[in-house]
């Protein structure tokens, strides 16, 4: 059954296969075959995947990906990426790829698409968009430590037919900053892609100012 983790996976190693292992990619200090080894890491390294958030395992974490990286062929890391999670592993669990993967896997194809040359928002048809929309509940996890309130408002031109809200608020707290884009821009701004997202910031200018010097993401 294809899902949308599945596509953005698929469109991700398409991309990785045509730059090859040296391109640009938004992950500071990351090239592209840096991100691969990270993304094979995650889903075959159990025991190194519980330091990409940081932690006291994070050194552990990066010595194990800076080896994948050196030691194993760039063309076999994007084929490991394109089979897909092990079957034995909790990605592996019926459904856990759709909703593990499919934000990890569209932040990570704009993360190379955004920092190639002339790049352009993808078109993306009105299930996509809304299917992201869907994911941006899970943002107040990423969001929970700036200093203002947020609001989502959905500015892309499939809202009028679409059957979810225009708003939605992710950060209950006041002062409140309105964030305004399409549901891909606010995904890639919740992840911390603040510089390349295309989204509109509304509130008190103190505020505005205050979450724009706040630093977040995965």
């Amino acid at each position: 059954m294809t899902t949308y983790a599945r596509d953005e996976r698929a469109a991700l190693c398409d991309l990785l296969d045509q730059l090859g292992p040296d391109a640009a990619t938004l992950c500071e200090g990351w090239r592209t075959a840096d991100l691969a080894a990270h993304l094979v890491l995650r889903e075959h390294r159990p025991d190194a995947a519980a330091g990409i958030l940081g932690g006291p395992l994070a050194h552990h974490t990066e010595k194990v990906q800076q080896a994948m990286r050196a030691k194993t062929p760039y063309p076999l890391l994007v084929q490991t990426i394109r089979n897909g999670p092990p079957r034995l592993s909790l990605f592996g669990i019926p459904g856990m790829d759709e909703r593990a993967n499919f934000a990890e896997y569209f932040v990570h194809l704009e993360d190379v698409r955004r920092a190639q040359p002339a790049w352009e928002p993808r078109k993306l048809d009105g299930r996509l968009a809304d299917a992201l929309w869907g994911q941006l509940s899970r943002a107040r996890l990423l969001l929970r430590k700036v200093p203002v309130g947020i609001e989502f408002a959905r500015d892309d031109e499939q809202q009028g037919g679409s059957q979810h809200p225009v708003r939605m608020t992710v950060r209950p707290h006041t002062p409140v900053v309105t964030v305004i884009g399409g549901p891909a821009e606010l995904m890639l701004w919740t992840y911390g892609r603040t510089g390349v997202a295309r989204v509109r910031l509304e509130g008190a200018e103190a505020d505005v100012a205050a979450l724009r010097q706040a630093r977040w993401g995965v």
